[in-house]
């Protein structure tokens, strides 16, 4: 009687396992997406540091591109160099490329050389991918900047911003 009692009929049995599968499949997909979400904003941060920081160093040597000013072509290396997610003039807009003196770190219009030049990029929003996350919170807003010291440009007159 024992071995009888223990027995549950195939149909029973079967609708605890769609249960147990609910229970567990639903927080697993959630961590999951969670991992994927917050992977790719680390990586979207890890890109813009790096173009940021190829624009600096285009930047500093003072070059252009034909038919571009200087600010023109740093925005665009780092355009170049943002695997495609600074894109247009929509991209653009999120570039900043300012100077400062070096002693003072007052912001100035200058490019001269023995300036500080910092190139960042600023307000970009990223949404969350997984559902779960995309209600809840608000979008994630990626800052990234990087600078250095300008070089003294060729025959010592800077290029035209």
């Amino acid at each position: 009687m024992g071995y009888k009692a223990l027995k549950q009929p195939v149909s029973r049995r079967r609708g605890t396992t769609f249960l147990e599968l609910a229970l567990v499949l639903v927080p697993l997909l959630a961590i999951l997406l969670a991992i994927l979400d917050f992977g790719f904003a680390i990586f979207l941060r890890s890109t813009f540091q790096h173009s940021v920081r190829e624009g600096v160093r285009y930047a500093v040597t003072s070059r252009t591109e034909t038919g571009f000013g200087h600010d023109a072509s740093i925005k665009r290396v780092v355009q170049t160099n943002s695997l495609g997610f600074l894109v247009g003039e929509g991209g653009a807009s999120k570039i900043y490329i300012r100077y400062y003196v070096p002693g003072t770190l007052v912001e100035t219009p200058s490019n001269a050389g023995g300036n500080i030049v910092e190139v960042s990029v600023e307000g970009y929003t990223w949404g969350w991918m997984a559902p779960l996350l995309r209600s809840a919170l608000p979008p994630m807003i990626i800052n990234s900047r990087s600078s250095d010291r300008m070089e003294p440009s060729p025959g010592g007159i800077p290029p035209p911003r």
